[in-house]
């Protein structure tokens, strides 16, 4: 799986970086994608990238504040526009099904695939594609949500040095070890899950809508290897982030430390830190946690 950022910017599209927006690719081996928040301008950035439209079959959207929501009728309408027939589900929080639905009404935009709208709750749990989707509702001006992908543990590859040196070479019997069944052989009962290497843990990545500080998004996070947090603003700007519910970056790499989490990455970044200043919010991070990095458009990242 990669992670691709489309959008890393916060509240309005700038030169440095477009608004929220951000796919996580090959989540299946149907090379499936999912897209988290479409701010402004999401399908523009697309057009940068490898991303099919037609491969995106599920939408996350953390809340309904304009830089992460006004690119999604457009995109939703140029999936049907370039080939997309495959249904697309858009989970969000209550209120997206009315956006979406206005939206496309009004534009008399007509999809050519199945569309199911899902409005999400805090402590909800879906289970999609081989991960557990768990949500949690953050600490924004308005219903801002988290989600927490926890993908399924994958099965151990079969030891085929192992079983030629019993004897048995490769052919259709291998298919049913692999799938730990049971295989008589030459008079031998022999169990496929002796000849399995150990499973391979899933992936557990998290990624946080616009929030203070606070213990939910710990509990997003805990033990992930992958935290995608806001960082707004600097340390400088601490009461700035309190009074618009928003974090720092220090803030963000306090949740990553208390969490467990293998990797940071900011995003979200204010104009105000162009021109080169975003270095400045990376320090105050790394001074805390060390494995952070922040995200620009159009980066691509392999989740470890």
């Amino acid at each position: 799986m990669r992670l691709h950022f489309l959008g890393t910017g916060a509240g309005v599209p700038a030169k440095e970086r477009n608004v929220s927006a951000v796919v996580l690719k090959q989540i299946n081996k149907n090379g499936d994608s999912w897209l988290f928040d479409c701010g402004e301008a999401t399908q523009h950035q697309i057009l940068h990238t490898s991303i099919k439209p037609r491969r995106i079959n599920k939408v996350f959207i953390t809340h309904l504040h304009g830089d992460h929501i006004f690119g999604l009728p457009g995109f939703l309408g140029s999936r049907s526009f370039q080939g997309g027939t495959g249904p697309l589900t858009v989970y969000g929080p209550e209120g997206i099904k009315e956006y979406i639905e206005t939206s496309l009404r009004l534009s008399k935009t007509y999809l050519k695939y199945e569309l199911s709208v899902i409005e999400v709750s805090d402590g909800e749990e879906y289970i999609e594609d081989g991960f557990t989707i768990s949500i949690r509702q953050l600490d924004h001006v308005i219903p801002s949500f988290g989600y927490r992908l926890v993908e399924q543990d994958q099965q151990g590859k079969l030891d085929s040095e192992k079983l030629q040196s019993i004897g048995i070479e490769p052919g259709p019997i291998y298919k049913q070890l692999k799938n730990g069944e049971k295989v008589m052989w030459k008079g031998q009962l022999i169990d496929g899950h002796d000849f399995l290497d150990e499973p391979k843990k899933g992936k557990v990545i998290a990624i946080a809508g616009d929030t203070r500080k606070c213990a939910a998004v710990a509990d997003l996070a805990y033990k992930a290897d992958l935290l995608i947090h806001e960082a707004t603003f600097g340390s400088e700007n601490e009461k700035l982030a309190k009074d618009y519910y928003h974090s720092t970056a220090a803030q963000a790499a306090e949740i990553a430390k208390v969490a467990g989490v293998k990797t940071l990455w900011l995003t979200h970044i204010s104009a105000r830190y162009a021109d080169g200043k975003e270095t400045e919010l990376l320090m105050q991070a790394k001074e805390i946690f060390p494995e952070t990095y922040i995200a620009k458009d159009l980066h691509e990242t392999d989740i470890n």
